[in-house]
């Protein structure tokens, strides 16, 4: 998660933030896609997304509109990356020297060879050499840009780009992420939520939800649960939905699932922040689907039949 203190506005959002989305509808993936590679989940990935857009909004007076907004927009995203990592208590030796003069042998850059696989391993890696080598080998950066973007010189991306690609290339084939950790407590809290929210018992998820427990609906609230319309959005939906306890990427999740022609469908996720046996924060992303464009797997668990319902808008 991001930090507590939502850096989105409070509340529903407003139209001309909306709007604002529309406009750059078309680098929503290929952000969250970055995002999601430097924190090492799609579901921080988008919530940094999230804080990164809603910064960018309130600084679009000071956009050089004779420029391309898509490194602006990654810059920002960038800071808002490291520090995610920064507050997590990521700290790499690699990263103090990466501004530093070194002799390193030029690897070749991966490229289209950089395969979906491969790009995860890119979690291995320090920050800003896993910044450089998705900026250049994934997103087609020039150096330029590169080194504008990630605040370091043309000669410093260059050494963190040849560290990077040596080290993949010396990489074993899997992906270099800790192996999850089961808790049992977690997943029948996880199995509760949804049974309750698949059956309409709002009352009975409340039960599981501290009173203070924040609410983001990606892309248009951010707040208290307390005062958002969020469980009765869902109760009036008019689109087949419901929940399911699965894995992505391995991780316990709760994946969002839409009614396709044959059978039920991933669309996206919802995040939960756990502490004491009870949810603290709840994170929807129905509003952006694309996020789960960036998962190496995604596994669910055999629906229970129960009735559908619907929605208008989630917040």
């Amino acid at each position: 998660m991001t930090n507590p203190q939502e850096a989105a506005p409070a509340g529903r959002f407003e139209a001309r933030y909306l709007a604002f989305l529309e406009t750059i509808a078309h680098l929503r993936p290929s952000l969250h896609r970055y995002c999601a590679r430097m924190t090492g989940s799609i579901a921080d990935g988008e919530d940094v997304v999230q804080d990164a857009l809603f910064q960018a909004y309130r600084k679009l007076e000071t956009f050089d509109e004779t420029r391309p907004l898509s490194p602006w927009l990654f810059r920002i995203a960038h800071n808002r990356c490291i520090d995610f990592l920064r507050r997590r208590g990521v700290r790499e030796e690699a990263e103090d020297r990466a501004a530093t003069p070194e002799s390193v042998a030029p690897v070749d850059p991966a490229g289209p060879a950089l395969g979906r696989a491969v790009e995860q391993l890119v979690l291995s890696l320090p920050p800003m050499e896993r910044a450089c080598v998705l900026l250049k080998d994934v997103f087609d950066y020039s150096l330029d840009d590169i080194s504008e973007l990630v605040g370091s010189t043309v000669g410093g991306v260059k050494a963190a780009l040849n560290r990077g690609r040596s080290k993949l290339a010396a990489s074993p084939p899997r992906r270099a992420t800790p192996p999850i950790t089961r808790n049992a407590d977690i997943a029948r809290l996880l199995h509760l939520y949804v049974d309750r929210f698949n059956n309409r018992d709002w009352d009975g998820l409340r039960e599981l939800i501290t009173a203070d427990a924040r609410l983001r609906v990606a892309d248009r609230f951010a707040g208290p649960l307390t005062d958002s319309p969020y469980f009765g959005t869902y109760e009036r939906m008019t689109i087949a939905w419901r929940l399911a306890v699965g894995e992505v990427d391995g991780e316990p999740a709760i994946v969002l699932l839409e009614r396709g022609p044959d059978a039920w469908v991933p669309r996206s996720l919802v995040h939960l922040d756990i502490a004491d046996g009870h949810i603290t924060r709840i994170a929807d992303f129905w509003h952006t689907p694309w996020i789960l464009q960036a998962a190496g797997s995604v596994v669910i668990a055999r629906p229970k039949p129960h009735p559908t319902t619907s929605s208008r808008d989630v917040s």
